[in-house]
């Protein structure tokens, strides 16, 4: 065995002593290896150094279903494909295309077979075609499988290594910690061949949990994992992994466990040869959300949570003081590591990573408006029997169809400054399909389907999308053609490397958001204000500290900026991007 074999041997067997003390590490160490690099695949000979390297300002993301476009003749995922190239080659260069796989119910998070392509999407092929020219994201859905799918019928009738998969529980144990996102029970009784079971249930009762104490489990994922990458997939989204361990009596949410889990994960695709992305989707407060990043050593990427109540809040009340704040308190992220950007994605926008950062009357604030736009609201339990809201059910753009104020006639330009304010910060950015489409609420989906999350779900018909597409007075014109525009101006621009230079501009008026980014080379500096209210707003130019002997431009107007000026005026909701190099 080389040095380099051993020294990737020798951490393995240290993180797997971790999680499973009493079994054999360096046994377990072989297993794992054999498992993510089985015959015939090869890996690096020395672990990836952490740099800034495997993302740059040209990279931007599409969130998408794999059916978020139909017309009931082709495959959807040949539909997508067809979407992609005609409308977002040259715009967007990834896409994360939400669980492909067959399923039983929440919309592909409950997974029946990992292995497979949903036959009513496509099939691989399909998927190694949208991976040969765009960076692919799926989903790894570790915590939990359906309860119809093969692992699950295997553990019901007793047959080995599934016999062992899945976590079993009492009702008599103390369960009163357990922290969850669903008010549901949390366990559920089935039938198996040894008698009656109680099996742990986070999310469903058709969404079983997996019983990561058997390495058996693991060892399957990292199998999994290998299929992914070998069929194309560069980003694997550690789906739900906070509740990955479980221990009763305890919260069983954030185990170390699990986080050794993780840095095993970050090991394996240190050492592979393609370029393997971990990120962690942790929809939690702050400081749990960046523990994920470890000591740089656990997620190259983790989702920026609070970002979707806090920009959304900021738009309806036109005052980004607590956005201004929380962003002045975010570290950025470790070396070799990055923060995901978005606003809008499938699930709705979450409410706990705004506790403590937004006070509780303006929270309801926001709740109350995105009622009155014929949104809904997700509760979950709390262990003292009470319920909480969890999310917010409404696409990105019809919640700001309206301020706290009421309806007025900015919704586009504050809809369009909402996704801006995602461009233009630390990280790389991230679009849900149905915010690229300025898709409105779809209450018919959540009658038909009896689901709140269905609302933000809609499936385009491609014929009367391409028309929409076609009409440049459309909503679904002018929100994509307006993004569109900036993403291509932006992907340009080395102070916006997800890892260039962040410092939030400390500006008297709330009314305008502002952050400096500066290129990692310190050649460009870019400011990026962003007026969030429905007036004409004058900062001082001072506060800038803008160089005079520089010329200065606004990249989205193209308008010169003169240094020297006393103010700088910003129309209700306009965006500019300040920047020296241009």
């Amino acid at each position: 065995m080389t040095d380099s074999a051993r020294s990737l041997g020798s951490r393995l067997s240290a993180v797997l002593a971790e999680v499973y003390p009493d079994l054999d590490a360096d046994i377990l160490s072989s297993m794992v290896l054999d498992a993510f690099w089985p015959e015939g695949t090869t890996r690096r000979k020395r672990g990836r150094i952490a740099g800034n390297t495997l993302w740059s300002e040209r990279d931007a993301l599409l969130i998408t279903y794999g059916n978020s476009i139909v017309d009931g003749a082709h495959k959807p995922l040949d539909l997508l494909n067809d979407f992609l190239h005609r409308y977002l080659r040259g715009t967007l260069n990834s896409v994360h295309i939400l669980p492909f796989f067959p399923y039983t119910s929440d919309d592909g998070f409950a997974v029946s077979d990992f292995r497979a392509v949903n036959p009513q999407l496509g099939d691989w092929p399909d998927i190694n075609r949208i991976a040969a020219d765009f960076t692919l994201m799926s989903d790894l859905v570790l915590n939990h499988v359906s309860s119809q799918g093969n692992w699950f019928n295997a553990y019901r009738q007793g047959q080995a290594p599934y016999d062992k998969f899945f976590f079993e529980a009492s009702p008599q144990d103390d369960l009163r910690e357990v922290v969850r996102p669903r008010t549901t029970p949390l366990l559920q009784e089935v039938e198996t061949s040894s008698g009656p079971r109680h099996v742990w249930c986070t999310f469903s009762h058709d969404q079983i949990d997996l019983d990561f104490r058997n390495p058996e489990v693991l060892l399957e994922f990292l199998r999994i994992i290998r299929l992914h990458v070998d069929n194309g997939v560069q980003i694997i989204r550690l789906d739900a992994v906070a509740f990955l361990w479980k221990q009763i009596g305890t919260p069983s949410i954030h185990l170390p466990q699990t986080h050794a889990i993780i840095r095993l994960m970050r090991l394996l695709c240190d050492y592979a040869p393609e370029k393997i992305i971990l990120l962690t989707e942790t929809n939690v407060p702050k400081a749990e959300n960046l523990s994920y990043f470890g000591a740089g050593d656990e997620a190259h990427a983790i989702y920026n949570f609070p970002l979707p109540p806090l920009i959304l809040h900021a738009m309806m009340s036109g005052n980004g003081a607590h956005l201004r704040r929380w962003q002045r308190t975010m570290p950025p992220a470790p070396m070799g590591c990055a923060y995901l950007n978005f606003t809008a994605s499938h699930d709705g926008i979450g409410m706990r990573p705004a506790e403590g950062l937004l006070p509780e009357d303006e929270k309801q604030q926001v709740i109350d408006t995105v009622l009155q736009v014929g949104g809904l609201v997700s509760m979950r339990s709390l262990p003292d029997g009470g319920q909480s809201p969890y999310e917010l059910n409404t696409t990105f753009y019809d919640a700001l169809s309206r301020t706290f104020k009421g309806e007025d006639n900015h919704h586009h330009a504050r809809f369009i400054c909402s996704q801006t304010i995602v461009m233009s910060l630390e990280g790389i950015p991230a679009f849900y399909i149905h915010a690229m489409l300025a898709t409105p609420n779809d209450h018919a989906q959540v009658e038909h389907r009896g689901m709140s999350r269905a609302i933000n779900r809609h499936r385009w018909d491609y014929p009367s999308l391409r028309d929409r597409l076609a009409d440049a007075s459309s909503a679904q014109a002018r929100v994509l053609g307006d993004l569109s525009a900036r993403l291509k101006v932006r992907q340009k621009q080395k102070a916006f490397h997800p890892n260039a230079t962040q410092f939030t501009v400390n500006l008297q008026d709330d009314r305008v958001f502002g952050v400096w980014r500066q290129s990692l080379d310190r050649k460009q500096s870019i400011f990026a204000l962003h007026n969030v209210s429905d007036a004409s707003v004058a900062i001082s130019a001072a506060a800038l500290n803008l160089i005079e002997d520089q010329p200065w431009q606004d990249l989205i107007s193209g308008d010169l900026i003169d240094a020297s000026a006393d103010h700088i005026t910003l129309a209700p909701y306009q965006c500019m991007w300040i920047t020296n190099r241009f």
